[in-house]
């Protein structure tokens, strides 16, 4: 298990964790909700007893009158619609008279009742029977909305976990590519250094120049190097630059260092396409998607550069026929420390991200990708 393979298990474990605590709460709250539902259907078939004592003609001998009012009394919270065998509204308990003026609110006032609760019957005798409507007590309306906030809570402490988690990963690799890049710089221009200085002292010794020129030419290479890796960590200098001048300099430079075996291609629009970029990050991120191409085509195969212009963005395509991506990690592959080979930190795609991504404002991705026909990647900027 690579390193982004175990931060994802970490990420999930807390999600997956979180939601189980969440479940356990809404199913005890599920369990606790049915069980005072129950009781006030208990409480309620006692006041229909009572109320039944106290509507039979005559009354029972043995009907205790103070117990049967207290017991009526007794309830003040849940709302009750008594009709009586015709299946008009008698009285009410608990109702606000002002929702019985219109008949229509009582029919709907009612028919609401019906539908939370299941009506209790009153046998007064002679086939007589009356009808106990009732709604839930407002502690089980409020009960009810609890769990939509349980739900909610959850996943606002989901959301606080994962931003909390990412962020604090995201500054720790900000950190950690700043301070290796930084050291790499420092070290490479050391010898760097001494090399201009023995270059110097080649000349003065009339050694063959095509042999300085050389040694030269790999001198402003690594000083090109040294200034992309000291550029992390810092600000880069954005300029109005043509991308097709752009890209076609880092397109002539890769080619001529490339195998012969593969089949360099480019095409670009004729004229001008000004936007903000920073020449030498630019030129390491072409490189490294290029790189990353030549690796996928195993050294062999044709790889094509395109440009196309929209009417805010530049779009720029990388395209190879190498082994190609499962769609699972077109995203996954910008991440540090995914590589696919045996050798490498897996941190050329998450660089260019961040160039594109984060110092540029602009957009990397891959565009399509089919296993053992290629891949292609569009970079995108705005155009000024």
């Amino acid at each position: 298990m690579n390193f982004t393979d175990e931060r994802t298990f970490n990420r999930w474990f807390i999600i997956i964790s979180c939601l189980i605590v969440v479940g356990l709460v809404l199913w005890n709250t599920s369990i606790f909700f049915q069980r005072l539902k129950e009781d006030e259907r208990a409480k309620m078939s006692v006041w229909a007893k009572a109320q039944e004592a106290l509507d039979r003609d005559p009354a029972p001998e043995d009907a205790d009158l103070d117990l049967i009012l207290e017991i009526l009394n007794n309830n003040t919270t849940i709302p009750i619609i008594h009709t009586d065998t015709d299946g008009e509204i008698a009285y009410t308990t608990n109702i606000d008279p002002g929702k019985l003026e219109d008949s229509e609110r009582a029919e709907k006032l009612l028919a609401s009742l019906k539908d939370e609760n299941e009506p209790i019957i009153i046998n007064l005798g002679n086939g007589e029977k009356q009808y106990i409507y009732y709604g839930n007590s407002p502690v089980l309306n409020s009960l009810k909305y609890y769990p939509i906030g349980l739900v909610l809570i959850g996943f606002l402490f989901i959301g606080v976990v994962y931003f909390f988690y990412t962020t604090t990963k995201n500054s720790e690799q900000n950190k950690l590519w700043a301070g290796m890049a930084k050291e790499t710089a420092h070290q490479i221009g050391t010898p760097l250094s001494s090399l201009i200085g023995w270059t110097e002292i080649l000349k003065q010794e009339n050694v063959n120049e095509s042999y300085i020129t050389e040694m030269e030419k790999d001198i402003t290479r690594l000083e090109t190097i040294t200034e992309r890796f000291s550029k992390i960590g810092s600000s880069p200098i954005l300029e109005k630059t043509n991308i097709i001048e752009a890209t076609q300099n880092s397109y002539d430079y890769l080619k001529t260092r490339s195998s012969r075996l593969i089949e360099f291609s480019i095409d670009t629009p004729q004229g001008n396409i000004p936007v903000m970029l920073n020449r030498q990050l630019y030129s390491w991120t072409i490189e490294n998607l290029v790189k990353n191409a030549i690796d996928a085509m195993r050294g062999k195969g044709k790889l094509n550069i395109s440009i196309r212009e929209e009417q805010k963005w530049a779009h720029i395509f990388i395209k190879d026929t190498g082994k190609g991506l499962e769609k699972n990690k077109f995203k996954l592959i910008f991440e540090p420390g995914h590589t696919s080979k045996k050798r490498g930190w897996g941190l050329g795609l998450s660089l260019a991200k961040r160039i594109i991504e984060g110092y540029h404002h602009g957009r990397i991705k891959v565009a399509e990708s089919e296993i053992n026909k290629g891949t292609t990647f569009k970079i995108s900027f705005r155009k000024v």
